[in-house]
């Protein structure tokens, strides 16, 4: 029904039934505070009876004497109809005005009034006395040696003190009257107009085309909705182009391998990207999602120090030739490039890049190119001892055979080292071009065994296996046979003779196989133990000339590991031996 009204008549309805729901809240408000504030009078003057009597005990150290009859004294002073009773904390009647034989009442305690002032800073309590018979208004006060409680009769003379004067609800009512008359007369010129306007939005909303002039007089109103129709072509146009716009930056921006912020001229955040806050988390060593934090960092303070010299108001940018500022920081291992690029508006850009692969990859590369050339120096010039010997001097047979001998075995050490560095730049750079498969992991071990057999049993070396016959997993073929080759091979070559090689699964879950490799040979000195991955790391000088290391076996079983998206780790076995703990996906 209430659809098939005006649009006037809507109004006037909602707004009638807003006022009587706000009235009658303001009625039934002012209608209890005005029995409280009564209330509050009449409690205040039987306080100050309370207060009377309690001066009046003190002085005259009634409490000590007990003799609390002398409170008839203040009779004189106190209004006829107030009732003024003392008990003691344990209930017990001390004092009543209007009892002759109060020493008679019954014990007060479970008085409600006196239960109240216990916890509360007075009791007040309507009811009607088991003493005289009568109902009393009463009022308590707890003083910690006794109670002081006073009381008027609760006759018609109180209930018509306490009770609420209606003149403040005539009034209030009469405003209302006036309210919704002046109501009536606004919705009436009002409704015309917005009942226009409405038309307008829904054309206007609907995309549908209109007359202009038809819609509305030609009154302030009609300019209104002229440029209403001009702002809102305007700000749709607008809008349409800034959400497309900001749609792509904001895509751009999250897919950058770089951390970007845009802030303004006063260093408010503008628009960032995630990896902002992550690498200033890092830098920070602080987990924040401001990314003006990054303004706090002691790690970029010149560049900071550079933004404050440039978005300085003093200071003119050329547009044609934005200032920028870059710095790089080096933090736990990782390396960040952090560039800074001003604006025309001085508002600016924070750019942070992580450099840590490239970086290390630099290193790295100096470090193998170094290491590379070092290590293929020493059988080079070796094999070209021994021929340049062998060509310059006219030896007897036996003594070329042991020239060519040794040149054959540094010839063979250069194709082993050789062939090592080109399986590990293989898995580190082309890792795309192993092929993996599901493999049963014991015949890749009974493989290598098969391989080193007689070293093994030249250096008298028993293996013991535990791991289940059908243990499939999916890798690479040849990498899996490098990782327990190089392990045996590692323990051949520094373990020693007599000991023994144990190849155990002692755990899996969902993702992963656990393995260790443990032998009973030779231990490494603790500190040696997190280097002996790295390439060509030698824990003693020549180590691995004497036994014919190539100083890559380790490396190669590290990085053909990781391949394999696990870890490995190495540490001493119980007093004697190396174990190598190593996981492996499945």
């Amino acid at each position: 029904m209430i659809r098939k009204l005006s649009f006037r008549k809507k109004i006037f309805s909602y707004f009638t039934v807003i006022f009587i729901i706000f009235t009658v809240f303001v009625l039934l408000f002012q209608y209890q505070r005005e029995k409280e504030f009564k209330k509050e009078i009449h409690e205040q003057k039987l306080n100050n009876i309370i207060e009377i009597a309690n001066k009046y005990i003190n002085n005259n150290d009634l409490s000590k004497n007990k003799n609390y009859r002398l409170i008839d004294s203040i009779k004189t002073i106190i209004p006829n109809n107030i009732r003024i009773t003392v008990i003691n904390p344990t209930g017990i009647v001390l004092y009543d005005n209007k009892v002759e034989d109060f020493e008679k009442m019954e014990n007060h305690l479970q008085r409600p009034e006196i239960q109240e002032s216990v916890v509360s800073d007075f009791g007040a309590n309507i009811r009607k006395s088991k003493t005289t018979g009568k109902k009393y208004y009463y009022y308590s006060k707890y003083y910690t040696d006794y109670f002081i409680r006073t009381a008027t009769v609760y006759d018609i003379e109180i209930k018509k003190k306490l009770k609420a004067e209606n003149m403040s609800l005539i009034y209030i009512c009469s405003l209302f009257t006036i309210l919704l008359l002046v109501l009536l007369f606004v919705t009436k010129n009002i409704s015309k107009t917005i009942s226009k306007l409405k038309d307008f939005t829904i054309k206007l909303n609907a995309g549908k085309k209109y007359d202009k002039e038809a819609i509305f007089p030609n009154d302030e109103l009609g300019t209104i909705s002229k440029q209403m129709i001009v702002i809102y072509d305007k700000l749709n146009n607008a809008k349409e182009k800034i959400t497309l716009a900001n749609d792509k930056l904001f895509s751009h921006l999250q897919a950058l391998n770089e951390g970007i912020a845009f802030f303004s001229l006063d260093k408010k955040h503008l628009l960032s990207n995630n990896n902002f806050i992550k690498y200033m988390n890092f830098i920070a060593d602080k987990s924040t999602i401001n990314p003006e934090f990054f303004f706090k960092l002691k790690y970029a303070e010149s560049l900071i120090n550079y933004i404050d010299m440039k978005i300085n108001k003093n200071v003119i940018v050329n547009p044609d030739n934005l200032p920028s500022f870059e710095i790089d920081i080096q933090k736990d291992g990782k390396y960040f490039n952090i560039w800074c690029t001003i604006f025309h508006d001085k508002s600016f850009e924070i750019v942070i890049k992580d450099t840590t692969k490239l970086k290390k990859r630099k290193l790295l590369k100096q470090q193998i190119t170094s290491n590379i050339a070092h290590e293929l120096k020493t059988p080079v010039t070796t094999i070209m001892g021994y021929l340049e010997t062998l060509n310059r001097n006219i030896l007897q047979e036996e003594k070329q055979k042991y020239f060519i001998s040794k040149a054959y075995i540094q010839a063979n050490r250069l194709s082993e080292l050789i062939e090592d560095i080109a399986v590990l730049n293989k898995i580190e750079e082309s890792r795309e071009l192993f092929k993996f498969e599901k493999i049963n992991l014991i015949n890749i071990i009974n493989d290598v065994i098969d391989n080193i057999k007689i070293r093994l049993y030249e250096k008298k070396i028993t293996v013991n296996i535990e791991i289940q016959k059908e243990l499939i997993i999916f890798a690479n073929k040849s990498l899996l046979f490098s990782i327990f080759f190089n392990l045996t091979d590692n323990a051949i070559k520094y373990g020693g003779e007599n000991i023994q090689i144990d190849i155990k699964k002692y755990n899996e879950d969902k993702k992963l196989f656990y393995f260790s490799f443990a032998n009973t040979g030779n231990s490494i000195d603790k500190k040696y133990l997190t280097r002996i991955f790295e390439r060509f790391y030698r824990i003693e000088a020549g180590r691995s000339r004497k036994t014919g290391g190539t100083g890559l076996g380790l490396s190669i079983v590290k990085n053909a590991i990781e391949l394999h998206s696990g870890k490995i780790s190495a540490n001493n076995n119980n007093e004697t031996g190396v174990k190598f703990l190593f996981t492996l996906a499945k």
